[in-house]
């Protein structure tokens, strides 16, 4: 797993064809803009895997639109 560190505003390149673009940043959160082809897809791996114990009501469809920002709160991270 390659780990990078950036800062608002500051730009990942996957490839020739994605970029990943980081939003904003906050105490449990980061939000991210994803830039990529219309026929790749993309959401988030929670979406993604089988939901074993979630009913399906609570299962939200898997989203297509690249311009999506993809927030994930996380107890761990640190600003700074």
């Amino acid at each position: 797993m390659l780990v990078l560190s950036r800062k608002v505003g500051e730009r990942i390149q996957i490839g020739d064809e994605v970029t990943v673009t980081i939003v904003r940043i906050n105490a449990h959160s980061v939000r991210i803009g994803i830039e990529a082809p219309a026929e790749m897809a993309i959401a988030r791996e929670e979406l993604v895997q089988p939901a074993v114990a979630e009913p399906e009501s609570k299962v939200a469809p898997r989203s297509r639109d690249l311009s999506i920002h993809v927030e994930k709160a996380t107890e761990s991270f640190r600003v700074g």
